[in-house]
């Protein structure tokens, strides 16, 4: 009997804790980061505030989720940020968004277009004007193929998000299941065991 309830504590906890998988992801979209926090299996945290650090653990800001776990935040520094919730039970939350994953932020300065000198630039003449053309040029080239990549890993990010996590549900169902038959499996020993157990017994009297 003892075993058996063994076997129930032991199955409780495996629930409790499959059910508690951690899920959190950032990304750059426009000038802002979006992100999510959630568990793995559907469930999103509403409501939840999520602090902004640094690499050295200086706090940068906070957001909070809304009813499907989503929040933004508007970068003001090209630093590496941290993104921390802390969603009870033991269970926080943390990415990390990297500096090559950032967004544009505003007021930082845009590197000069290279292979054109401040000189040509202040030379008069029929040159300068071909030159500040084709700097103008490449410029609004440039912005645009930022600005569509962005969009383009936007939407990809948005289109992958409920796939993923359809995945790890799945996966956690999975997981549980093999649990559940691992369980079932050293019962079943349990099980002979106490029979012959018994048989012996019984032929011995």
């Amino acid at each position: 009997m003892s075993v058996i309830v063994g076997l129930v504590f032991a199955l409780a906890s495996f629930q409790s804790a499959f059910a508690h998988k951690v899920i959190a992801s950032v990304f750059a979209s426009g000038s802002m980061i979006e992100g999510e926090v959630g568990f793995s299996n559907g469930d999103m945290a509403a409501n939840t505030l999520v602090e902004v650090f640094d690499e050295e653990g200086a706090k940068l800001g906070e957001a909070t989720t809304d009813e499907d776990g989503f929040f933004s935040f508007t970068p003001t520094s090209r630093v590496v940020h941290v993104f921390r919730a802390n969603l009870g039970a033991g269970h926080v939350a943390e990415v990390r968004m990297g500096l090559e994953e950032l967004p544009r932020i505003a007021g930082a300065g845009s590197a000069t277009a290279p292979g054109v000198s401040g000189d040509a630039a202040k030379s008069p003449g029929a040159g300068s004007v071909s030159v500040a053309a084709n700097t103008n040029g490449v410029a609004l080239d440039a912005a645009v193929l930022a600005e569509n990549r962005e969009l383009l890993r936007e939407m990809i990010h948005r289109e992958v998000t409920p796939l993923r996590r359809e995945i790890a549900a799945y996966k956690e169902k999975n997981d549980l299941q093999t649990i559940l038959g691992g369980m079932g499996y050293i019962a079943g020993l349990f099980g002979v065991f106490f029979y012959v157990a018994a048989r012996r017994k019984m032929a011995g009297t």
